[in-house]
């Protein structure tokens, strides 16, 4: 099977200082990188490393020549990647030595994709591949209803959290990836409960709490997070995320796929980066065995 991720892709210039800037305030940073990131590509490496075969869907600027570069080298093919008048998107990242992250973005590129181009991508999925997406990119509905009626398995990855923007893709999807703060205010503003959403399954991250699978007529499935000491918390809803729909497509039941996120989010946040970051399926199956889990 094959997982399309119509994603985001920035250059993320991230800045270590001694503590999030408040407002006003001139902060010295005591480090400075230019790495890969953008919610998107994240998740595309996450997927991949952890064995999925993947088409990431997305769009960079004409000009940019270290972004195709960064892109390739981390096993993402170019061919479904657009070439826009425009600059790439880019993200402001601030971490303070907690691990905790500032982040201000500029959506670029990823805002100027073209609906003709995300369709060709699409032509060759077939029943049952995922489609996966978050709120960075253009054309999310176009996407998600196109994949829906090719039968496919569709997860939105509902950040950054927007109501209106959740509420035009839900009809297409089959699977919602939130946080516990997302999840809450979504119920609050649709006056429901998550599991009497028209979904699959509602996935909903807890942060130390660990993630609970939640769906219509079936126990909430929860699952512990690892612990571990945070370097970098930046990216790890998408390492989760990327982790969760490859362990999936590759067949693991709900339970086993979200313990498989669980490992690989809590390695990538001991370690600098984003992309780069994500760690390697046996990585994660090592961590795993340590944690007595059954799929390990």
């Amino acid at each position: 099977m094959t997982v399309f991720n119509l994603g985001s892709i920035n250059i993320d210039h991230v800045y270590r200082v001694p503590h999030l800037p408040h407002a006003g305030e001139t902060l010295a940073a005591s480090d400075y990188a230019q790495t890969l990131g953008g919610k998107g590509a994240n998740q595309s490496v996450a997927a991949l490393r952890a064995g999925a075969r993947l088409v990431h869907i997305g769009a960079i600027g004409a000009a940019d020549g270290w972004t195709a570069a960064q892109l390739s080298a981390l096993g993402i093919d170019l061919g479904t990647i657009a070439r826009v008048e425009g600059p790439t998107g880019h993200a402001i990242i601030a971490v303070d030595p907690a691990g905790e992250n500032s982040i201000l973005i500029h959506p670029g590129a990823n805002r100027l994709q073209d609906e003709d181009a995300i369709e060709a991508a699409l032509s060759g999925a077939q029943a049952g591949d995922i489609l996966l997406l978050q709120n960075e990119t253009s054309h999310q509905v176009a996407a998600a209803k196109r994949a829906h009626e090719k039968h496919l398995r569709v997860f939105y990855s509902a950040a950054p959290f927007e109501m209106e923007a959740l509420q035009a893709v839900m009809p297409h999807v089959t699977h919602l990836l939130v946080n516990a703060v997302e999840a809450a205010e979504l119920c609050q503003a649709m006056d429901t409960r998550l599991e009497d959403l028209p979904l699959e399954g509602v996935v909903v991250t807890k942060g130390a709490e660990g993630a609970e699978w939640i769906a219509a007529g079936a126990a909430p499935i929860k699952v512990p997070a690892v612990a571990v000491e945070a370097v970098d918390t930046t990216g790890a809803g998408d390492c989760f995320a990327g982790s969760l729909v490859a362990a999936l497509d590759d067949g693991m039941s709900p339970e086993q796929a979200l313990r498989y996120a669980a490992a690989a989010a809590a390695i990538q946040v001991t370690r600098e980066g984003t992309s780069t970051a994500m760690p390697d399926r046996g990585e994660v199956e090592a961590l795993l065995a340590t944690q007595g889990d059954p799929s390990g």
